[in-house]
């Protein structure tokens, strides 16, 4: 690798975890940029390298959410353990399925994800009237903590994105708030597709741990916005995203 790629994978890694603490969705900067800089990279690689900066990222946004957000640990930790056996089974299956068969599957929820916050403008910017009872509240977060976590092994790019949405419209959390639940869960999720990866041998360590830091300091600076400037910011933020996540991923298919 030259010094010019090396330059564009930590400016990727950088922006990543600026999108990934505000809305999630990094992973659909990080990716394609792997696969541009080294076209011969096994699917499974590039995926364990990127969880590395997408751990240490998630890691640092769920210690800044901390200090400002309260936070259900009795609620959360417990779902983060079971997003990251989640998501080891489904890193374990991206030798198995073909991915390409997710991809319009995902492009479909984008739009209707942005379809829907369009219509609903109301949603994520205030908390609901009505708090949720405890029983649907650990529904809620047991199964996206199971079903996005299996998604983020398999496949990933749009999980915090995913969590955030169901957060916001299932519980009525508003979207600061849901962020940081995300966080969580999220960071569950990625630690439990790297244990996999790295033990399967699927990781370039160097390479991951230098993005890692990129990755870590683009997320202080996006937590700390989200929380500044609040859930107005964060559903604006989460709206281009999703839109962009979606033309990605059709370019990617159709393109």
């Amino acid at each position: 690798m030259t010094i010019g790629d090396w330059a564009v994978l930590l400016t990727a890694a950088t922006a990543a975890g600026w999108v990934d603490a505000v809305v999630g969705g990094g992973g659909l900067i990080v990716l394609p940029t792997l696969f541009v800089v080294l076209p011969g990279l096994a699917p499974q690689t590039a995926l364990g390298t990127n969880k590395i900066a997408a751990f240490s990222g998630t890691s640092a946004a769920v210690l800044t959410f901390a200090r400002k957000v309260p936070m259900r640990w009795k609620t959360l930790l417990p779902a983060a353990a079971l997003a990251a056996v989640a998501s080891a089974c489904g890193s374990a299956a991206v030798g198995l399925i073909d991915r390409e068969l997710f991809i319009p599957i995902v492009m479909v929820v984008l739009v209707g994800v942005a379809v829907f916050i369009t219509l609903r403008p109301s949603i994520g910017v205030t908390m609901a009237t009505h708090r949720p009872t405890r029983r649907k509240t650990l529904l809620v977060i047991g199964m996206a903590a199971g079903l996005i976590g299996l998604y983020d092994g398999l496949l990933g790019p749009g999980t915090g994105t995913f969590l955030i949405i169901t957060f916001a419209t299932m519980l009525g959390t508003e979207f600061v708030r849901a962020a940081a639940m995300a966080k969580v869960i999220n960071c569950g999720s990625n630690l439990g597709s790297l244990i996999f990866l790295g033990a399967t041998g699927h990781v370039l360590w160097a390479l991951g741990l230098a993005m890692a830091v990129a990755n870590v300091a683009g997320s202080i600076v996006g937590s700390h916005m989200a929380l500044a400037r609040g859930a107005g910011f964060v559903r604006a933020v989460l709206l281009v995203v999703v839109v962009a996540m979606a033309i990605r991923l059709g370019w990617q298919q159709f393109g």
